[in-house]
């Protein structure tokens, strides 16, 4: 499976880094990274052809702007392994960007994975994962309670993340660098214009 992402700026990066670190000093948490990159995940998906997606990618990435988003609070994904993120708050564009995704991939992808779809996406940065326990909960957020996560994020790119090995690493990435395309107008039937009588014409607005 590749991860369709956007990888964060240096400077949020190194921010978000700093964090990850300082878990795996405190707590030895450092599953996480195995993605040295710190990323908003759109899709994860199986495709039929890498090239493919790298066109469709590069095609939504060379229309589309970078935009702002922020993050606020710390979210769990519960279970065995709780996963600890900050949230990225959803704006429309955002959402749009996502979708636009979603379409272009969906003729390539064989398979993929269901919290992708609108309905379900929760898009965020991952502080710990897979080598967590409840346990550890209290502790980790009560360590992490200690600073904000209140951030403005320019997202500017897309990226494709691949496994190799026990890292998944940015195997190409795709500069913002257009504005949206914007859909065709719709063809409206030539008409032949038929004079008003005065009378019956509209008052003129001011």
């Amino acid at each position: 499976m590749l991860a369709i992402t956007t990888l964060l700026t240096p400077q949020y990066a190194a921010r978000i880094n700093r964090i990850i670190k300082g878990l795996e000093m405190e707590f030895g948490l450092d599953d996480v990274q195995a993605t040295p990159d710190p990323h908003i995940t759109y899709q994860l998906a199986g495709v039929r052809k890498l090239s493919a997606l790298k066109s469709v990618l590069s095609e939504v990435a060379s229309t589309t702007e970078p935009f702002e988003v922020h993050t606020t609070g710390l979210g769990v994904f519960p279970g065995p392994n709780p996963v600890i993120y900050i949230p990225v708050l959803r704006t429309d564009e955002l959402n749009r960007l996502h979708q636009r995704i979603i379409k272009a991939t969906a003729p390539l992808c064989l398979r993929t994975d269901k919290f992708s779809g609108p309905d379900c996406w929760l898009p965020h940065i991952s502080l710990a994962l897979h080598d967590t326990t409840p346990e550890l909960l209290g502790p980790v957020l009560q360590y992490l309670n200690q600073q904000t996560f209140n951030l403005k994020l320019m997202l500017d790119n897309l990226a494709i993340l691949r496994q190799e090995g026990e890292l998944f690493l940015c195997e190409e990435l795709f500069p913002f660098d257009g504005a949206p395309a914007q859909p065709p107008a719709p063809h409206e039937p030539e008409t032949t214009a038929c004079p008003v009588p005065a009378a019956l014409a509209p008052p003129q607005q001011t």
